[in-house]
């Protein structure tokens, strides 16, 4: 996914930044504010709340950092 492009995203729900994660099956597009984690599917991100899964950002797995 084009860093650019996650770079433009906001959660859908509070606005806030995106954190990119590279962990489990899916790659995933999280907000920490509220802990939730969007997946990416096939290159694209599924920005519904109904989609999101709960994530704890004080995790052991680092998120991706992306550069400015």
């Amino acid at each position: 996914m084009d860093h650019r492009l996650i770079e433009m995203l906001v959660c859908p729900l509070c606005k806030g930044p995106l954190t990119l994660l590279r962990e489990g099956e899916l790659p995933a597009l999280a907000c920490r504010a509220d802990r939730l984690a969007f997946p990416i599917r096939d290159g694209i991100p599924l920005m519904l709340e109904s989609e999101a899964k709960p994530w704890d950002p004080e995790a052991p797995t680092p998120p991706v950092e992306l550069a400015p």
